[in-house]
């Protein structure tokens, strides 16, 4: 019998599949730098492995989607393999949009090889200079037109390697002045909501994966946007997709309890539960969504199981390092040139 337990993308600690410590068989993982070797000769080939294993032990009815968070920039769970890599705003600014499709699809390349079949990229908050928001240059741009273009770029070259992306953080965090990790930020101009959010209306569309952020909003409350329907499924930009809240386990949804996080987010509208960082948090959230009543759940479960029908096959078998290394010497060249 399918579980409610699936809708579940869950991190873990460790290097190896057999430190996923869960009873249940999860959706997706999402892998951190707390996952990979950093040691730039072992560490690849490693996570390669990893991935194998975690498809051999979660994926063998439907492909298990693997996801980390590589944006380049001060977002990059590769760096100790490939160095530091310039931000979606330089990028843009310094060579526009080809210069932006060519990064998405080297860091899709990159990811192919090592197993990995969502990346939790790009952003498409608006840039506003403020970095105690968490965003700052890995935004593209102010004008919402010139960060749509940007970003629709990047997931053209990332999508082609068959690697999904993700639009993050609807309806956007552009002005907001505390980091969702840490609390609840808050938008109180209505305008700049829809200004935010205007940015995303190009290029969702019903099977693009939307990550949704927990940010209160006019319209959204006393609730976060992410916990909000209004605000998700029924939004009034008419963005659609694969919504998925931001982690459930961050501080802008942590005066919620795990029943109302865990309900809130299905009412919403989300295909998924994103909970990240710690067993307890997984354990609580995987109980909450097992308690739900089956038909809160049954529409989710069936858009979740639909897209891991369509993620690529994995391709079992160690690294290829002859790839790997032509890999990392492209990637090198493409900094050098930014």
């Amino acid at each position: 019998m399918t579980s409610a337990r699936q809708l579940l993308w869950t991190g873990f600690r460790g290097l190896d599949a057999s430190a996923a410590d869960l009873d249940f068989a999860p959706g997706g993982i999402i892998l951190f730098a707390r996952n990979l070797d950093p040691d730039p000769a072992r560490g690849p080939g490693r996570c390669k492995a990893l991935i194998d294993g975690l498809q051999a032990r979660f994926g063998d009815e439907l492909p298990l989607a693997v996801a980390l968070d590589q944006e380049g920039g001060p977002v990059s769970r590769l760096r100790p393999w490939v160095g530091d890599t310039p931000p979606l705003r330089h990028i843009w600014t310094r060579g526009g949009a080809p210069a932006c499709g060519h990064w998405g699809r080297l860091w899709g390349e990159g990811l192919r090889l090592l197993g990995f079949n969502v990346d939790f990229a790009p952003v498409l908050d608006l840039w506003d200079g403020h970095p105690e928001a968490g965003i700052g240059d890995r935004a593209a741009s102010a004008d919402p037109a010139e960060a749509a273009a940007a970003v629709g770029a990047f997931l053209h070259g990332l999508e082609g390697t068959g690697v999904r992306g993700c639009l993050k953080h609807f309806p956007g965090l552009g002005g907001t002045a505390l980091d969702s990790h840490k609390g609840l930020p808050e938008l109180a101009d209505a305008g700049r909501v829809d200004r935010n959010a205007s940015a995303f209306v190009p290029l969702a569309h019903a099977d693009r994966l939307v990550m949704v952020a927990h940010l209160r909003t006019p319209a959204s409350g006393n609730l976060p946007a992410s916990l909000h329907r209004g605000s998700v499924a029924a939004n009034p930009w008419g963005v659609a997709g694969r919504f998925l809240p931001d982690d459930l386990e961050m501080g802008g949804c942590a005066d919620w309890t795990w029943s109302d996080r865990v309900r809130l987010s299905l009412e919403a509208g989300h295909d998924w539960l994103l909970v990240c960082q710690t067993a307890e948090g997984t354990r609580a959230c995987a109980e909450a969504a097992e308690a739900l009543p089956a038909a809160l759940a049954a529409p989710a479960l069936g858009r979740s199981r639909g897209l891991r029908r369509h993620l690529p096959p994995s391709q079992p078998g160690p690294l290829d390092p002859a790839a790997w290394t032509d890999w990392v010497r492209r990637v090198h060249i493409a900094s050098e040139g930014v």
